[in-house]
């Protein structure tokens, strides 16, 4: 039985699978921190979450699946590496810059028409997303240049009470670093966007070589 399958929290799931099938905005836990998501092919929710953070104009949000089969929700051309990178890491704290597809809402992609994701490895936020049946934005639920939460009581009054529902788990975030950024550039070839919880040196013991923010 999953953690949260009892009767309260069990409820508290399916209202927040409601709540991003309707249009709305969620925090919940990831496998690091806890986070704010609705259906990353919402552009109204999407924009409402960067309000709700602060989040300076032109940062796209990132997003996390529930399962490999919702790939194909975010992206029709996946890196020559994705496959690589999933097997070795995926679910976990790594996310992939893949091309977006053009369903997805404009605030989840950059200039390049890239977005960040990630199979998430923590079974509530997975299930989350299964259920909506949808990639999540999931953007750290904390007020831009703030400290980012672990535990339900570092989470923010003011970012809770904008969202219409928050999943505080179980199980809680691990805490530590947030997700490791990478594009792939080739098979074995990675830029590292942002450095985080999966190590450069794991990533170099599978064999990719690095570029980027390395030192």
């Amino acid at each position: 039985m999953q953690p949260w399958e009892s009767g309260q929290h069990e409820a508290a799931l399916r209202e927040a699978v409601s709540v991003v099938r309707r249009g709305g905005v969620v925090v919940y836990p990831t496998e690091t921190l806890y986070g704010i998501g609705c259906d990353a092919r919402d552009e109204v929710a999407v924009e409402r979450i960067a309000r709700i953070k602060g989040r300076p104009e032109g940062k796209p949000l990132p997003l996390v699946i529930g399962n490999m089969r919702q790939l194909a929700q975010v992206t029709t051309a996946p890196p020559e590496a994705l496959t690589l990178l999933a097997e070795l890491f995926w679910p976990g704290p790594l996310s992939i810059l893949v091309p977006a597809r053009f369903e997805l809402a404009p605030g989840v992609s950059d200039a390049q028409g890239l977005t960040s994701l990630r199979w998430t490895a923590h079974p509530l936020a997975a299930e989350l997303s299964h259920r909506a049946e949808c990639p999540l934005a999931a953007t750290s639920a904390n007020l831009a240049g703030h400290f980012p939460a672990a535990l339900p009581e570092e989470l923010d009054p003011a970012v809770t009470s904008a969202c219409d529902a928050v999943l505080f788990g179980p199980p809680l975030p691990g805490g530590g670093l947030p997700s490791t950024v990478v594009r792939p550039l080739g098979l074995r070839l990675l830029e590292v966007v942002r450095p985080g919880a999966v190590g450069l040196d794991r990533l170099r013991a599978a064999g990719f070589e690095l570029r980027g923010q390395v030192s």
